[in-house]
């Protein structure tokens, strides 16, 4: 029984790290939105497609007139998702 409690406190540990990955990645691109990165450099470029594939699914969420409202809720809801998704589910597997 041990082995298992070990082996699923780390699994856990692994699901909790990925979401907070996950989760940076989104914050990351959302503060180079709002201070206006280069996106003709390649590190923006990168991390503005990631976030984008990451929060597909949440990033045109809102219709607010301004843009830059529409990028912080749409992505910052996919990186809150992630995190407590991630978190819970890493909190019931180290159980």
């Amino acid at each position: 029984m041990a082995m298992s409690t070990r082996s699923g406190s780390s699994i856990g540990r692994i699901i909790a790290l990925v979401a907070d990955v996950v989760a940076a990645i989104i914050i990351v691109w959302i503060l180079m939105y709002l201070l206006d990165a280069n996106r003709g450099n390649d590190l923006v470029q990168w991390v503005h497609d990631a976030a984008a594939w990451l929060a597909g699914w949440s990033r045109d969420l809102f219709t607010f007139d301004k843009e830059w409202a529409r990028v912080v809720c749409g992505y910052g809801l996919a990186a809150v998702v992630y995190l407590a998704v991630g978190h819970a589910a890493a909190g019931r597997i180290r159980r």
